[in-house]
């Protein structure tokens, strides 16, 4: 087992925050089953994060932050802690995506990160039979706090039809993520529209990418592989991308009209049928 006074707190963020939970929670001369019984877990979680086993929720910073007063310090601590488990290819990109002032994205198979749902991202993330599930889509619920800021970004979306008849998950799962879509398009800065499969080519054909745009910094076009991400400031990629998306953008549903379909879709893909158990009938 790995004892807390060998680890090195400045060998990482999840490594820091678990070197100050133990200095802080002795400071307060509390046992680890009694800080864990003031925040609701066990002694055993305390120290799997005191050993950095454990990856730290927001939920749980901000719970030790009332136990031990100490001014929302952890609850700053794991936003960096959440984002260092992102993969290190995508860190970049979440940087700049967290400082973007506009985001258009089209989406071909899966709904965009900022706007997926804790089962959906779940199911998504298990696919690789990871692990570090836990930590995966919690950095991902990381991400999206973005969306609660005083000026959050603009993002718009366009997502291929496909989306919503791709079922990640099971269907509850996808109920419930197709309706926080539409919960989150009511807001004025989240805008979705959907591309119909009646389109036929399009200008999206090459696959999902993402443009950023920025108040004093020049723009950026993010793309993914099956390996890693690419992210270029080129102007002629750029040129394209923006010309891709003002494209499929002409082509897609009216957000009004995408809305409806959304709708529709989750009401009869995905809607409770008795005795189905989340399946449809034969």
């Amino acid at each position: 087992m790995v004892n807390i006074r060998d680890l090195d707190p400045s060998a990482s963020p999840l490594d820091y925050y678990g070197s100050e939970l133990r200095r802080l929670r002795e400071e307060a001369n509390l046992k680890q089953g009694q800080l864990g019984g003031i925040v609701f877990c066990t002694a055993s979680l305390i120290g799997q994060i005191e050993t950095a086993k454990k990856v730290p929720t927001r939920d749980f910073s901000e719970r030790v932050d009332a136990a031990l007063g100490t001014g929302g310090f952890f609850s700053r601590l794991v936003a960096l802690v959440l984002r260092s488990q992102l993969p290190t290819w995508f860190q970049p990109f979440a940087a700049m995506e967290a400082k973007a002032a506009y985001i258009s994205t089209y989406q071909a198979q899966l709904v965009y990160g900022l706007l997926q749902t804790e089962g959906y991202a779940r199911a998504v993330l298990s696919v690789r039979g990871d692990e570090r599930v836990d930590a995966n889509v919690a950095a991902r619920l990381e991400r999206q706090r973005i969306l609660e800021r005083v000026n959050p970004p603009l993002v718009w979306v366009v997502l291929s039809e496909a989306v919503l008849y791709q079922a990640v998950g099971d269907h509850e799962v996808m109920r419930t993520q197709l309706a926080h879509v539409l919960e989150l398009q009511r807001r004025d800065w989240v805008k979705v529209q959907i591309l119909p499969f009646s389109v036929g080519e399009h200008a999206g054909q090459m696959g999902s990418f993402t443009v950023l745009r920025f108040e004093d910094d020049p723009d950026l076009v993010y793309t993914e592989d099956f390996v890693q991400g690419h992210m270029t400031a080129d102007l002629q990629a750029l040129r394209e991308g923006h010309l891709r998306y003002d494209h499929l953008r002409a082509a897609a549903l009216s957000v009004e009209d995408s809305a409806a379909l959304i709708a529709r879709v989750m009401e009869e893909r995905y809607g409770h049928q008795p005795g189905s158990n989340g399946r449809e009938l034969a």
